[in-house]
Protein backbone atom coordinates (compact mmCIF):
# COMPACT_ATOMS: atom_id res chain seq x y z
CA UNK A 1 0.00 0.00 0.00
CA UNK A 2 1.39 3.44 -0.92
CA UNK A 3 1.79 6.29 1.56
CA UNK A 4 -1.02 8.16 -0.22
CA UNK A 5 -3.44 5.24 0.19
CA UNK A 6 -2.46 4.84 3.86
CA UNK A 7 -3.21 8.54 4.35
CA UNK A 8 -6.64 8.26 2.75
CA UNK A 9 -7.54 5.20 4.86
CA UNK A 10 -6.55 6.99 8.10
CA UNK A 11 -7.97 10.42 7.35
CA UNK A 12 -9.01 12.43 4.29
CA UNK A 13 -7.30 15.84 4.44
CA UNK A 14 -9.61 18.86 4.27
CA UNK A 15 -9.01 21.90 2.03
CA UNK A 16 -5.72 20.29 1.03
CA UNK A 17 -4.66 22.48 -1.90
CA UNK A 18 -6.01 25.71 -0.43
CA UNK A 19 -4.33 25.27 2.97
CA UNK A 20 -0.94 24.30 1.54
CA UNK A 21 -1.16 27.08 -1.07
CA UNK A 22 -1.61 29.41 1.88
CA UNK A 23 1.84 28.54 3.24
CA UNK A 24 3.52 30.10 0.18
CA UNK A 25 6.38 27.60 0.57
CA UNK A 26 9.88 29.05 0.24
CA UNK A 27 13.11 27.35 -0.88
CA UNK A 28 15.03 26.09 2.14
CA UNK A 29 12.19 26.97 4.50
CA UNK A 30 11.25 25.39 7.83
CA UNK A 31 7.64 24.20 8.08
CA UNK A 32 5.48 22.59 10.74
CA UNK A 33 2.35 20.46 10.45
CA UNK A 34 1.05 20.49 14.03
CA UNK A 35 -1.81 18.04 13.30
CA UNK A 36 0.01 15.32 11.37
CA UNK A 37 -2.64 12.57 11.64
CA UNK A 38 -2.55 10.55 8.43
CA UNK A 39 0.08 12.81 6.89
CA UNK A 40 -2.06 14.14 4.05
CA UNK A 41 -1.12 17.79 4.42
CA UNK A 42 2.51 16.88 5.13
CA UNK A 43 2.73 14.82 1.94
CA UNK A 44 1.50 17.78 -0.08
CA UNK A 45 3.92 20.15 1.66
CA UNK A 46 6.86 17.81 0.96
CA UNK A 47 5.88 17.65 -2.72
CA UNK A 48 6.44 21.42 -2.93
CA UNK A 49 9.63 21.65 -0.86
CA UNK A 50 13.18 21.69 -2.17
CA UNK A 51 16.00 19.45 -0.90
CA UNK A 52 17.14 21.92 1.78
CA UNK A 53 13.73 22.61 3.33
CA UNK A 54 12.59 20.89 6.53
CA UNK A 55 9.20 19.75 7.79
CA UNK A 56 8.21 18.76 11.34
CA UNK A 57 5.01 16.81 11.95
CA UNK A 58 3.42 16.89 15.43
CA UNK A 59 0.94 14.37 16.78
CA UNK A 60 0.46 13.01 20.29
CA UNK A 61 -1.44 9.91 19.18
CA UNK A 62 0.55 6.68 18.88
CA UNK A 63 -1.62 5.64 15.92
CA UNK A 64 -0.38 8.64 13.92
CA UNK A 65 3.26 7.72 14.44
CA UNK A 66 2.79 4.66 12.23
CA UNK A 67 2.08 7.09 9.35
CA UNK A 68 5.44 8.90 9.72
CA UNK A 69 6.86 9.75 6.29
CA UNK A 70 10.04 8.14 5.00
CA UNK A 71 11.71 11.34 3.80
CA UNK A 72 14.97 12.82 5.02
CA UNK A 73 13.42 16.28 5.13
CA UNK A 74 10.71 15.13 7.56
CA UNK A 75 10.83 14.70 11.35
CA UNK A 76 7.94 13.21 13.33
CA UNK A 77 7.42 14.67 16.81
CA UNK A 78 5.18 12.64 19.11
CA UNK A 79 3.94 15.45 21.29
CA UNK A 80 1.05 17.81 21.91
CA UNK A 81 1.43 20.86 19.70
CA UNK A 82 1.27 23.11 22.77
CA UNK A 83 4.97 22.30 23.21
CA UNK A 84 5.87 23.66 19.76
CA UNK A 85 8.36 26.19 21.11
CA UNK A 86 10.21 23.63 23.24
CA UNK A 87 10.58 21.18 20.37
CA UNK A 88 11.75 23.79 17.89
CA UNK A 89 14.42 24.79 20.40
CA UNK A 90 15.35 21.12 20.83
CA UNK A 91 15.87 20.74 17.09
CA UNK A 92 17.81 23.99 16.86
CA UNK A 93 15.19 25.91 14.87
CA UNK A 94 15.05 29.56 15.91
CA UNK A 95 12.34 30.40 13.39
CA UNK A 96 9.78 28.76 11.13
CA UNK A 97 8.51 29.88 7.72
CA UNK A 98 5.07 28.37 7.95
CA UNK A 99 2.71 26.35 10.12
CA UNK A 100 -0.39 24.41 9.14
CA UNK A 101 -3.08 23.11 11.52
CA UNK A 102 -6.15 21.02 10.70
CA UNK A 103 -7.93 21.25 14.05
CA UNK A 104 -10.61 19.00 15.48
CA UNK A 105 -10.73 15.21 15.44
CA UNK A 106 -9.64 13.06 12.52
CA UNK A 107 -12.05 10.63 10.87
CA UNK A 108 -9.76 7.86 12.16
CA UNK A 109 -10.67 8.71 15.75
CA UNK A 110 -14.40 8.91 15.05
CA UNK A 111 -14.26 5.56 13.25
CA UNK A 112 -12.24 3.80 15.98
CA UNK A 113 -14.82 1.84 17.96
CA UNK A 114 -12.55 1.51 21.01
CA UNK A 115 -11.72 5.13 21.88
CA UNK A 116 -15.11 6.59 22.87
CA UNK A 117 -14.99 9.64 20.58
CA UNK A 118 -18.29 8.82 18.86
CA UNK A 119 -21.74 7.96 20.17
CA UNK A 120 -22.17 5.61 17.19
CA UNK A 121 -20.34 2.85 19.05
CA UNK A 122 -20.57 1.48 22.58
CA UNK A 123 -17.04 1.88 23.94
CA UNK A 124 -15.20 2.90 27.09
CA UNK A 125 -15.40 6.68 27.61
CA UNK A 126 -11.72 7.45 27.07
CA UNK A 127 -11.43 10.29 24.47
CA UNK A 128 -7.75 10.95 25.21
CA UNK A 129 -5.66 11.84 22.16
CA UNK A 130 -2.64 10.76 24.17
CA UNK A 131 -3.55 7.44 25.77
CA UNK A 132 -0.47 7.55 27.99
CA UNK A 133 -1.60 10.33 30.32
CA UNK A 134 -4.42 12.42 31.72
CA UNK A 135 -8.01 11.95 32.82
CA UNK A 136 -10.44 10.04 30.62
CA UNK A 137 -13.95 11.25 29.82
CA UNK A 138 -15.24 8.68 32.33
CA UNK A 139 -13.00 10.27 34.99
CA UNK A 140 -14.43 13.71 34.21
CA UNK A 141 -17.99 12.44 34.54
CA UNK A 142 -17.18 10.65 37.79
CA UNK A 143 -15.07 13.30 39.53
CA UNK A 144 -16.28 16.75 38.44
CA UNK A 145 -18.82 18.62 40.53
CA UNK A 146 -22.22 19.46 39.09
CA UNK A 147 -21.12 23.06 38.53
CA UNK A 148 -17.88 22.00 36.81
CA UNK A 149 -19.78 19.66 34.49
CA UNK A 150 -22.35 22.35 33.67
CA UNK A 151 -19.55 24.75 32.72
CA UNK A 152 -17.90 22.17 30.46
CA UNK A 153 -21.17 21.44 28.65
CA UNK A 154 -22.12 25.12 28.35
CA UNK A 155 -18.79 26.60 27.26
CA UNK A 156 -17.42 23.74 25.17
CA UNK A 157 -20.67 22.24 23.86
CA UNK A 158 -22.76 25.43 23.83
CA UNK A 159 -25.65 23.39 25.24
CA UNK A 160 -28.44 25.57 26.61
CA UNK A 161 -29.62 22.86 29.02
CA UNK A 162 -26.11 22.29 30.38
CA UNK A 163 -27.22 22.55 34.01
CA UNK A 164 -29.97 19.95 33.60
CA UNK A 165 -27.55 17.59 31.87
CA UNK A 166 -25.00 18.03 34.65
CA UNK A 167 -27.62 17.48 37.36
CA UNK A 168 -28.88 14.33 35.64
CA UNK A 169 -25.37 12.91 35.37
CA UNK A 170 -24.64 13.57 39.06
CA UNK A 171 -27.88 11.84 40.08
CA UNK A 172 -27.25 8.93 37.70
CA UNK A 173 -23.63 8.33 38.78
CA UNK A 174 -24.68 8.02 42.43
CA UNK A 175 -26.22 4.63 41.66
CA UNK A 176 -24.49 3.55 38.44
CA UNK A 177 -21.06 4.44 37.00
CA UNK A 178 -21.02 6.21 33.64
CA UNK A 179 -18.05 4.46 32.07
CA UNK A 180 -19.16 3.76 28.49
CA UNK A 181 -20.69 5.77 25.68
CA UNK A 182 -23.93 3.83 26.03
CA UNK A 183 -24.06 4.57 29.78
CA UNK A 184 -23.84 8.28 28.97
CA UNK A 185 -26.45 8.11 26.21
CA UNK A 186 -28.87 6.23 28.47
CA UNK A 187 -28.43 8.82 31.22
CA UNK A 188 -29.01 11.98 29.15
CA UNK A 189 -31.11 10.91 26.14
CA UNK A 190 -34.43 11.83 27.84
CA UNK A 191 -33.22 15.46 28.02
CA UNK A 192 -32.74 15.81 24.25
CA UNK A 193 -35.58 16.55 21.84
CA UNK A 194 -35.82 13.88 19.18
CA UNK A 195 -35.40 16.31 16.28
CA UNK A 196 -32.12 17.64 17.77
CA UNK A 197 -30.91 14.52 19.54
CA UNK A 198 -27.97 13.70 17.24
CA UNK A 199 -26.78 17.30 17.03
CA UNK A 200 -26.97 17.85 20.80
CA UNK A 201 -25.35 14.49 21.54
CA UNK A 202 -22.50 15.44 19.21
CA UNK A 203 -22.10 18.71 21.14
CA UNK A 204 -22.03 16.84 24.43
CA UNK A 205 -19.32 14.48 23.20
CA UNK A 206 -17.41 17.45 21.74
CA UNK A 207 -17.48 19.22 25.11
CA UNK A 208 -16.10 16.19 26.92
CA UNK A 209 -13.38 15.67 24.30
CA UNK A 210 -12.28 19.32 24.52
CA UNK A 211 -12.11 19.12 28.32
CA UNK A 212 -10.25 15.80 28.38
CA UNK A 213 -7.60 17.03 25.94
CA UNK A 214 -7.43 20.67 27.16
CA UNK A 215 -7.88 21.64 23.52
CA UNK A 216 -8.57 25.35 23.93
CA UNK A 217 -5.59 25.92 26.23
CA UNK A 218 -3.31 23.93 23.93
CA UNK A 219 -4.54 25.90 20.90
CA UNK A 220 -3.84 29.25 22.57
CA UNK A 221 -0.35 28.15 23.61
CA UNK A 222 0.49 26.75 20.17
CA UNK A 223 -0.68 29.84 18.31
CA UNK A 224 1.19 32.17 20.66
CA UNK A 225 4.38 30.15 20.11
CA UNK A 226 3.80 30.11 16.34
CA UNK A 227 3.49 33.90 16.19
CA UNK A 228 6.79 34.27 18.08
CA UNK A 229 8.56 31.69 15.89
CA UNK A 230 7.35 32.87 12.49
CA UNK A 231 9.94 34.68 10.41
CA UNK A 232 8.85 37.90 8.64
CA UNK A 233 6.67 36.84 5.72
CA UNK A 234 6.02 33.43 7.34
CA UNK A 235 2.49 32.07 7.16
CA UNK A 236 -0.12 30.51 9.44
CA UNK A 237 -2.69 28.32 7.67
CA UNK A 238 -5.36 27.06 10.08
CA UNK A 239 -8.53 25.01 9.48
CA UNK A 240 -11.21 25.17 12.16
CA UNK A 241 -14.47 23.26 12.62
CA UNK A 242 -16.42 24.91 15.43
CA UNK A 243 -16.96 28.43 16.71
CA UNK A 244 -14.84 28.06 19.87
CA UNK A 245 -11.58 27.30 18.09
CA UNK A 246 -12.41 29.57 15.15
CA UNK A 247 -12.87 32.53 17.50
CA UNK A 248 -9.41 31.96 19.01
CA UNK A 249 -7.77 31.64 15.58
CA UNK A 250 -9.58 34.72 14.25
CA UNK A 251 -8.56 36.77 17.29
CA UNK A 252 -4.95 35.62 17.06
CA UNK A 253 -4.68 36.52 13.40
CA UNK A 254 -6.35 39.88 13.96
CA UNK A 255 -4.48 41.01 17.05
CA UNK A 256 -1.68 38.57 17.89
CA UNK A 257 -3.46 37.29 21.02
CA UNK A 258 -6.33 34.89 21.73
CA UNK A 259 -8.44 37.58 23.41
CA UNK A 260 -8.51 39.77 20.31
CA UNK A 261 -7.14 42.86 22.08
CA UNK A 262 -5.48 45.02 19.45
CA UNK A 263 -2.69 47.13 20.93
CA UNK A 264 -1.95 50.70 19.91
CA UNK A 265 1.45 52.29 19.39
CA UNK A 266 2.47 55.72 20.75
CA UNK A 267 0.62 57.41 17.90
CA UNK A 268 -2.64 55.52 18.42
CA UNK A 269 -2.14 53.27 15.42
CA UNK A 270 -3.39 49.70 15.75
CA UNK A 271 -0.54 47.22 16.02
CA UNK A 272 -0.59 43.48 15.31
CA UNK A 273 2.24 41.08 14.41
CA UNK A 274 0.11 39.44 11.71
CA UNK A 275 -1.87 40.49 8.67
CA UNK A 276 -4.67 38.52 7.06
CA UNK A 277 -3.91 36.91 3.70
CA UNK A 278 -7.52 35.98 2.96
CA UNK A 279 -9.92 38.75 3.97
CA UNK A 280 -12.80 36.32 3.53
CA UNK A 281 -12.77 32.92 5.20
CA UNK A 282 -12.14 30.02 2.78
CA UNK A 283 -14.64 27.13 2.81
CA UNK A 284 -14.70 23.82 0.91
CA UNK A 285 -16.27 23.53 -2.50
CA UNK A 286 -19.60 21.76 -2.94
CA UNK A 287 -17.71 18.86 -4.53
CA UNK A 288 -15.41 18.46 -1.52
CA UNK A 289 -18.28 18.64 0.94
CA UNK A 290 -20.07 15.91 -1.01
CA UNK A 291 -16.93 13.77 -1.13
CA UNK A 292 -15.88 14.36 2.48
CA UNK A 293 -18.76 15.17 4.89
CA UNK A 294 -16.29 16.13 7.66
CA UNK A 295 -15.33 19.18 5.62
CA UNK A 296 -18.79 20.77 5.73
CA UNK A 297 -18.09 22.90 8.80
CA UNK A 298 -14.46 23.67 7.88
CA UNK A 299 -13.13 27.22 7.70
CA UNK A 300 -9.63 28.14 6.54
CA UNK A 301 -7.89 31.29 7.75
CA UNK A 302 -4.42 32.37 6.59
CA UNK A 303 -2.21 35.09 8.07
CA UNK A 304 1.32 36.37 7.44
CA UNK A 305 3.92 37.66 9.88
CA UNK A 306 4.66 41.33 9.29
Amino acid sequence: MTQESLTQSYHTPVLLQESVDGLNIRPGGVYVDVTFGGGGHSLEILSRMDAKARLYGFDQDADAESNALNDGRFTFVRSNFRYLSNWMRYYGEDHIDGLIADLGVSSHHFDDETRGFSFRFDAPLDMRMNKRAGKTAADVLALYSEEQLANVFYYYGELRNARRIASTIVIHRATQPISTTQNLIDAVAPLFHREREKKDMARLFQALRIEVNHEMTALREMLSAAVRLLAPGGRLSVITYHSLEDRIVKNMMRSGNAEGKVEEDLYGRLSSPLKAVNTKVITPSAEEMERNPRSRSAKLRIAEKK
